[in-house]
């Protein structure tokens, strides 16, 4: 029949492997199919469905171990491959079969196979008349089959084209169990080629192979399309022979594998699986991207034995338990709920949060986004000081960190004096309203040499002034006499393209011989990196002098000048070198610059220009390439270009940081803002105090009967005003050798609180103890009344379902995987089925190897709130769990023992947070989000689902969305709590609502439209 795989023998591996994929629209395909094998046998559906599934066979590049064996990875790998093909007609001819494979991320055919559904479910089943496709669509991967006719006996090559990723695979016959890949485009999913484009890359050509007319050869194309460019697909071929060119292989050369028209979408028996479908083998062993995906105890410790409850009944005093955050009769605006929800803390730490997922989203730090972008975490951080050089780290880090251009001297070529805030030089200077002493300086800095405008020199001037007030403290003084320690000084370096010259230059035109540089001034052979003044955007350059600073032929001394109205933005009215700079008789324009601790060389002819663009991104090789340098200074560096210097780093600056405990700034409040912070962490100390004290009374009452082994899980849902509960769960270890679990509430009870006065309280027969009193006035444990777990009751997944085949299909198969890994039949699945057209949901639950099921059929359009409604009615056990479920839903194996834990009849409702994953990902590789808001997946004891008065059907009729919320504020309101905690390994699989509960699309609408 259709491939005739030889069948595994796992039980629900059918399910496991027809939960590979189905689709939503549920629409019938036009295509061609063989209605053989539509009714094939269970078990071989199942065998074929679970090879599909990848449950014994080698896994396709990457994908998920666990997904796919319910049982285990441990079981050794055989490929499931098609050998048998089914029955080919004539009437097949001009046609090949095409899968397609939505809403999936990526570019490379490597993701495709990584899909929850790839090979067997499809979102659409339909058939194409010749090897180029083009739907153009985004996000999807497309899977072609069928059998090529070679039109005569010869050497053939083949050739694809893609945008992006594709393979095409052929086989030596008709069989798809010996297909080889002979052509592909790119591995990564950046490679992409053009319509057409059949040589770009080696891989895209195949070797010649022989074909003969009289035979047909089974072929597999794969094709990737992500978000981007012009998706495509086609295959060519040609003759070997020199000089033809490839020609898209057409419906005269085609056929299908199989007719599938007639087929409903959980009918897989017929889908070829061939080498190309499970290419990959075993997956290497590598180090989980998620921290969440390391092993905790707690995954499994459910399966360890528990203590018997009533053996621990005497251990504690009985108390009254009513925390003060339960709201009940408390009037709460519609969807207000949301704020009275709290969040429990976990020890040890359970890694819920996504650190992986915090390179683009760092929510779980205070600081803003925009802070961190521009300032990083360096306020955490403090800089250690050299020894000896404190005085000039101090400087440099003042400078570089927190330069304010009004507080330096900035001169220009005119010799006037821009900075409007500098007087003269023995005057002192106001800054932020205090006034700062002008330090002493040399005599000769009193009067700074004037520099002819045609005269290319370098001059040093000293700037009169203290440093900048900086961080709130003026900086140490130094003494004056000691002109060699000035390493803190700041000067001021004008740059003057061309060759040296002296610093006190002759009237205009005429040259005398150089002097002594300026006292003061101290040549060091390594620079420190020059920090420009002012950097704003520079317009487009013009030729000509600046217009607010008119030409002068002499420096003046230094005397209060005014402003320019440009300040550094009137570097576009530099003036354009010549050849001969010397002769020029233009005012040349200068660039200032803070010159600290050092100056080793004169600076070079357009180093201010670009550092004070780039903040010194000077280019190695000396060549001033940099496109906003200025060109002024790029003709003028032409000789000296091989004098560039890079800024200095540090590289032995070291730091002190002290323990920084972020978990300590958040609270128990249902933060709604950060969706990668995982669970709220309780310090260490405070749980093993409270284990302690426990483990002390259960030793005095069972006279050392029982071991602490470990700490496996302790919750506490806190409440400042009358104390603390907390979930137990501890590994013992029982005098005789037993292992034992121990998972029981207690409560810490402040002491003076006072409980509540329910009726439940009143009416409890057993009394309820004083105010612990202990000797050193610290809280003690207690036991707290109608708070206690049943592991025996049965838990209901209520979900609804319409036209959602390939999900139906993976969500049994994730049921009976759980109850085959945790032997636990106290569950069962009520599926209520809004007549879904895509498959037969009753067949599919008594397939599915599941302890019990419930099939319920409505007619109508698909409504959440009434379907969830009629599963929770058709359950007559009130004291049994309710669980409002959706469809698509990756479960844990401890998903059972989490629900009983967490919902007490009266007391404790339970909504997990669930991982909604992002598109093309997996729970072997889990990226997303936490889905903070939603409380759609609710755990509830049916007579408290009653009581609350159940959904509510009539506002949420023809829709869903906000149904969660409206439950929530009625469950509050009725006087319970509702646990809220992020769940390791719990995920909701990525899909869109496209074609989902029988949508139709706009193509097929204005078909049938009259």
């Amino acid at each position: 029949m259709g491939n005739m795989l030889s069948a595994q023998s796992l039980p629900g591996a059918l399910l496991e492997a027809e939960s590979r994929m189905r689709t939503p629209d549920g629409e019938k395909l036009s295509g061609v199919t063989d209605g053989r094998g539509v009714h094939t046998a269970l078990a071989t559906q199942r065998a074929e469905d679970s090879s599909e599934s990848h449950e014994e066979e080698p896994v396709a590049e990457g994908r998920d171990l666990g997904v796919l064996f319910p049982g285990g990875a441990g079981r050794p790998l055989v490929l499931n491959l098609t050998r048998q093909v089914p029955a080919w007609r004539e009437e097949y001819k001009g046609q090949a079969n095409l899968h397609v494979f939505e809403d999936w991320c990526g570019g490379a055919v490597g993701q495709l196979r990584r899909n929850l559904h790839f090979p067997l479910f499809p979102h659409t089943r339909t058939t194409v008349k010749k090897l180029a496709v083009s739907p153009k669509w985004k996000n999807y991967g497309l899977r072609l089959f069928g059998f090529i006719h070679p039109a005569r006996d010869g050497d053939v090559q083949f050739s694809v084209a893609s945008d992006d990723n594709s393979e095409f695979w052929l086989s030596p016959n008709e069989s798809p169990a010996g297909a080889q890949l002979v052509a592909f485009v790119g591995k990564t999913g950046s490679e992409w080629t053009a319509p057409g484009e059949f040589t770009k890359f080696s891989s895209q050509v195949s070797k010649p192979r022989r074909l003969m007319a009289s035979r047909r050869y089974y072929f597999e194309l794969l094709h990737k399309q992500d978000d981007r460019g012009s998706d495509h697909v086609e295959v060519g071929w040609r003759a070997f022979l020199p000089g033809l060119k490839f020609e898209v292989i057409g419906s005269a050369h085609i056929s299908l594998y199989t007719d599938e028209s007639a087929l409903k979408m959980d009918h897989v028996a017929h889908v070829p699986q061939s080498p190309a479908s499970h290419v990959g083998g075993r997956p290497r062993q590598e180090e989980p991207r998620a921290d969440m995906l390391r092993p905790d105890p707690r995954d499994a410790f459910f399966l360890t034995p528990r203590v018997e409850p009533s053996d621990l009944e005497s251990v504690l005093e009985p108390c009254a338990y009513a925390p003060t955050y339960v709201v009940k009769d408390f009037p709460i605006a519609r969807y207000q709920g949301l704020q009275f929800v709290y969040l429990s803390f976990v020890y040890p730490n359970d890694h819920t949060r996504l650190t992986h997922m915090e390179a683009d989203n760092k929510c779980f730090y205070r600081e803003s986004p925009l802070y961190l972008e521009r300032f990083g975490f360096y306020k955490y951080m403090k800089m250690d000081r050299e020894e000896g050089g404190e005085d000039r780290q101090e400087a440099q880090r003042r400078a570089f960190l927190f330069l304010n251009p009004d507080d330096f001297l900035d001169d220009e070529d005119d010799g006037e004096l821009l900075d409007a805030g500098l007087g003269p030089t023995g005057a002192p200077r106001r800054q932020g309203g205090r006034q700062l002493p002008a330090p002493a300086a040399p005599s000769e800095a009193a009067a700074t040499p004037a520099a002819p405008p045609r005269r290319r020199s370098r001059a040093l001037s000293w700037a009169a002034r203290q440093l900048p007030l900086l961080l709130g403290r003026a900086p140490p003084p130094r003494p004056a006499a000691r002109p060699s320690s000035g390493l803190s000084r700041v000067y001021v370096t004008r740059v003057r393209p061309g060759p040296r010259a002296p610093p006190r230059a002759p009237p205009l035109g005429a040259r005398g011989p150089p002097r002594p540089p300026l006292p003061g001034v101290f040549l060091r052979p390594r620079p420190l990196p020059r920090v420009p003044l002012r950097a704003p955007p520079r317009p487009p350059r013009a030729r000509g002098h600046r217009t607010s600073s008119p030409p002068a032929a002499e420096l003046r001394a230094p005397a209060p000048a005014p402003a320019t109205a440009e300040g550094r933005a009137s570097a576009p009215g530099l003036a354009a070198p010549t050849a001969d700079s010397n002769s020029s008789s233009e005012a040349q324009p200068v660039t200032s610059f803070l010159s600290l601790s050092q100056v080793s060389r004169p600076q070079l002819p357009g180093e201010g220009e670009e550092d004070e663009e780039e903040e010194g991104d000077d280019d190695e090789e000396g060549a001033p390439g940099d496109e906003n340098a200025s060109e002024d200074s790029e003709e003028a560096a032409g000789l000296a270009r091989g004098r560039w210097r890079e800024d200095a780093i540090d590289w032995q600056r070291t730091f002190s940081v002290g323990h920084v405990d972020f978990e300590l700034l958040r609270s128990d409040w249902n933060d709604l803002r950060c969706n990668v912070s995982g669970n709220l962490q309780l310090p260490e100390a405070e749980a093993v105090d409270v284990v302690a004290q426990y483990m002390e009374r259960l030793n005095m009452r069972h006279s050392g009967r029982y071991a602490l082994l470990r700490i496996v899980n302790v919750e506490k849902r806190r409440d400042s005003a009358r104390g603390s509960r907390f979930l137990l769960e501890l590994e013992l270890q029982e005098r005789g050798g037993r292992r034992l679990r121990l998972s029981e509430y207690v409560f810490l009870r402040l002491p003076g609180a006072r409980a509540g006065d329910t009726e439940e309280d009143r009416e409890s027969p057993e009394p309820a103890a004083a105010s612990p009193a202990r000797p050193d006035g610290r809280p003690e444990l207690c036991r707290p009344l109608r708070l206690a777990w049943r592991q025996d009751v049965t838990v209901h997944f209520v979900v609804p379902v319409k036209n959602q085949a390939r999900w139906v299909v993976q969500f049994l198969a994730d049921m009976a995987a759980l109850h085959a890994r945790t032997g636990d039949s106290r569950f069962s699945v009520v599926l209520v089925d809004f007549e879904s057209e895509d498959m037969d949901v009753e067949q599919a639950l008594r397939a599915a190897r599941l302890p019990r099921y419930q099939y319920l059929r409505r007619a109508g359009n698909f409504e959440r709130s009434a379907g969830l409604q009629a599963g929770v009615d058709a359950v007559e056990d009130a004291s049994s769990i309710v669980f409002l479920c959706d469809l698509h839903i990756h479960f844990p194996p401890s998903i059972l023992d989490g629900i009983r834990k967490h919902c007490v009849e009266g007391k404790l409702a339970f909504a997990p947070v669930v991982m909604r994953l992002s598109c093309g990902s997996s729970p072997g590789d889990p990226h997303g989000y936490w889905e903070v808001n939603g409380f759609g997946l609710f755990g509830i004891y049916k007579s408290d689902f009653d009581r609350i008065g159940g959904m509510n059907t009539e506002e949420f009729r023809d829709q869903w969305g906000g149904e969660d919320w409206e439950l929530l504020d009625r469950v509050l309101q009725a006087g319970l709590e509702v646990e809220r905690l992020r769940v390791r390994n719990f995920y909701h699989h990525f899909h869109s609502r496209r074609g989902m509960w029988g949508a139709r699309s706009r193509k097929a609408a204005r078909k049938e439209a009259p």
